[in-house]
């Protein structure tokens, strides 16, 4: 075998490198799911358990190795049921940054026609307004984007609507004194698919103070599927947008055209 160097005694080949900067990526990825939310914390304290377990056996003792390799032989059990939902959401990255992405290409080569493009830029124009129309009445809305067929859970738990895409209609529905505007809507191939949804929340301690349920949802939600969604705060009538387990807040009006056109209604 080809050597690229040597540390010392330790000969250093190009597959060592690359096993390296894999297994370093991996990590990196792992801080980034983890980061800012109570299972990070979980994480470190089993790092710490293992990294007890290791001393101790280095130390001979006995005893506390004894009792600490009870939890480090159910380790990995106890790491996949506590890491449910970052487990679910490090499959879901691997899975649209491949087949995910040749799916959109192909998506993108079949619906490329005019007719398509007239009728997502005419619900972009609906949403958008109604969006800007809440925000300036301050009423409070949440309004989830997806096309995945794991949306028909979230549009189970609310009220099925399969309806045009109109301002008028969010509108009505997001009204304080409509039955509907508690939860969230689902827009989805180029409709309204459902109203009054019930969305995971989130437990990451990076949001704000200022934050309300309807921002813990959409992000909750982002964080355990490819789904998107716009939030309209009560109290500001600040929009946000919620995407891949991040949360942008105070969007411009030209930011919000520019992430519409991004989500291919």
């Amino acid at each position: 075998m080809n050597f690229l160097f040597e540390i010392g005694f330790l000969p250093i080949s190009l597959w060592d490198v690359l096993d390296v900067a894999i297994v370093g990526y991996l990590i990196y990825r792992v801080y980034l799911l983890l980061r800012g939310s109570i299972a990070f914390n979980i994480f470190i304290g089993i790092l710490i358990i293992y990294l007890l377990w290791w001393l101790v056996g280095m130390l001979k003792m006995d005893m506390l190795s004894m009792i600490l390799s009870q939890f480090v032989n159910v380790g990995f059990i106890i790491i996949i049921i506590i890491f449910q939902p970052e487990v679910r959401r490090f499959l879901l990255m691997l899975g649209n940054t491949t087949l995910g992405r040749r799916s959109e290409v192909m998506l993108r080569w079949f619906t490329r026609n005019l007719d398509k493009k007239i009728v997502n830029e005419a619900a972009n124009f609906e949403i958008k307004q109604a969006l800007l129309r809440m925000s300036k009445d301050k009423t409070g809305a949440l309004i989830v984007f997806s096309n995945s067929f794991e949306m028909e859970g979230i549009g189970h738990s609310g009220v099925a609507l399969d309806a045009k895409i109109s301002q008028s209609l969010l509108l009505s529905i997001f009204q304080k004194e409509s039955p509907l505007h508690d939860g969230a809507v689902l827009i989805g191939k180029g409709k309204i698919q459902a109203a009054s949804c019930i969305l995971p929340v989130s437990d990451s301690s990076n949001l704000p103070e200022h934050t309300g349920l309807r921002h813990r949802a959409a992000l909750g939600l982002s964080e355990r599927s490819n789904a998107s969604a716009f939030v309209v705060s009560e109290e500001t009538g600040a929009i946000s947008f919620a995407a891949s387990g991040k949360i942008e807040f105070k969007l411009s009006e030209s930011r919000l055209s520019e992430l519409l056109v991004s989500l291919q209604i």
